[in-house]
């Protein structure tokens, strides 16, 4: 049997990046929500555990067990070869997990892989083709301020130190607008359509 393709969906904070998984759920095809996924195994997996511990102390998960967000960007915000550290623990048990992922779902004819940083397709990855997800700042910022408890000064420091628009672009195989004045539906059901004839 040959592989599912593999697409990557992401998008800047706000620019609606769930939605449009949720739309691809509903058309049957499985979604790895890769930032997700990672949070829930840095607080489940125990090698990650034991690495974190050992590399930023008790204090990395509190005292219920659960990884500290907080605590650890408090850490590695500014330290560049300790924040490589803590990737390089994170990331290959992340990998693992969606070759697993990828594995148990070989039956479909294309897969979505969400995910809030991503290179270009085949560009250290095993995607076949990008989604970028795109809304204008403005909405982007409005849908945060309702959806989380940030200042709208909080939401455009994440918006500055996110890679940019035209980055984003230059990765994309595909824009989707999220705008609140384009039809989503018509958008994904045209990229099903597409991917289905791939395979």
């Amino acid at each position: 049997m040959s592989k599912p393709l593999q697409i990557g969906v992401t998008g800047g904070i706000g620019s609606g990046k769930s939605i449009i998984c949720r739309l691809f759920s509903c058309l049957d095809i499985p979604v790895y929500g890769a930032d997700a996924r990672a949070k829930w195994l840095t607080n489940h997996h125990p090698g990650i555990r034991e690495q974190v511990t050992a590399l930023l102390g008790t204090a990395a998960y509190d005292m219920s067990g659960r990884y500290d967000t907080a605590y650890v960007a408090s850490k590695v915000f500014k330290d560049e070869v300790l924040l490589q550290k803590l990737n390089s623990i994170i990331h290959p048990v992340v990998m693992e997990d969606t070759a697993q992922w990828v594995r148990a779902n070989a039956a479909y004819p294309y897969l979505i892989k969400e995910a809030a940083i991503m290179n270009k397709a085949g560009d250290g990855n095993t995607l076949d083709y990008v989604i970028v997800v795109e809304a204008p700042e403005n909405l982007r910022i409005s849908r945060i301020l309702m959806r989380d408890r940030r200042s709208e000064e909080e939401i455009r420091a994440i918006i500055r130190r996110q890679v940019s628009d035209d980055q984003r672009r230059n990765m994309a195989d595909f824009i989707i607008k999220n705008d609140d004045v384009t039809a989503l539906i018509p958008q994904v059901m045209h990229l099903h359509r597409y991917f289905r004839s791939k395979t």
